[in-house]
């Protein structure tokens, strides 16, 4: 399911030619996610190594899936986090764990961000594989 929800990204952004259309488009995608509300945007959801601030929230669902909520009060950073969100959400830990993440270096990602903005997304990543690591220990010793 990762595989697809990435190829489906890859089509989304082959679709814009320009650098700049595609920030727009990234900027777009922040824009429509939901975020978190002021309560929930506590400082043990900050993800290190972030210039701007990224909360990642993510808790285990019933069916064994990985639900992640997330918000940053950067625009472009609210896309990015839109972008990686979109990739592992509702997915199981083992997914999570055993994907192997392309997209950003497919549509050009990572070498048109700054290298601040790059470790960033990294770290977000990062992040996101942490939570999954948890929950498929929790899952394990159930």
């Amino acid at each position: 399911m990762i595989e697809q929800k990435q190829q489906e990204i890859i089509e989304e952004f082959a679709f814009f030619e320009e650098w700049m259309h595609k920030y727009e488009h990234i900027i777009e995608l922040g824009k429509e996610m939901k975020g978190l509300t002021e309560e929930e945007k506590k400082d043990d959801l900050l993800v290190a190594g972030c210039q701007s601030k990224v909360w990642l929230k993510a808790s285990l669902e019933e069916n064994g899936t990985v639900k992640i909520e997330a918000d940053s009060d950067a625009i472009i950073t609210r896309g990015l986090v839109a972008l990686v969100v979109s990739v592992f959400n509702h997915e199981t830990p083992h997914e999570i764990l055993n994907a192997n993440i392309h997209f950003m270096n497919d549509i050009g990602l990572v070498s048109n961000l700054s290298q601040t903005r790059s470790n960033g997304l990294a770290a977000m990543v990062k992040q996101i594989l942490l939570y999954a690591t948890v929950f498929q220990a929790q899952q394990k010793s159930n």
